[in-house]
């Protein structure tokens, strides 16, 4: 059964850090690009991060640039996604998506 399955979510306070992992069950992930997506209260979707199954080019949302960092460990077949610097602009459920999956989210809040 493929499935994703994202952890790592929680508070933090405005300049913290967290990171995001991303596991895959069913399917090997390398052989896919994986993206992080982020939903926040009232507002649609949208990409923050992804990471090719080429060569590992990532991209990243210009609100995210330089605050975080997308990887992925083939051996543990997960996709991180490290959170440096976060604003309360970056409070959303978060979400990874591959070969046409989502996982069911993991809530970042960020607050003092």
């Amino acid at each position: 059964q493929v499935q994703l399955v994202e952890s790592g979510g929680g508070l933090v306070q405005p300049g913290g850090s967290l990171r995001l992992s991303c596991a895959a069950s069913g399917f090997t992930l390398d052989y896919y690009a994986i993206g992080w997506f982020r939903q926040a209260p009232g507002k649609e979707r949208e990409g923050v991060s992804c990471i090719s199954s080429s060569d590992g080019s990532t991209y990243y949302a210009d609100s995210v640039k330089g605050r975080f960092t997308i990887s992925r460990d083939n051996a543990k077949n997960t996709v991180y996604l490290q959170m440096n610097s976060l604003k309360p602009e970056d409070t959303a459920v978060y979400y990874c998506h591959g070969r046409g999956y989502w996982g069911q989210g993991t809530q970042v809040t960020v607050s003092a």
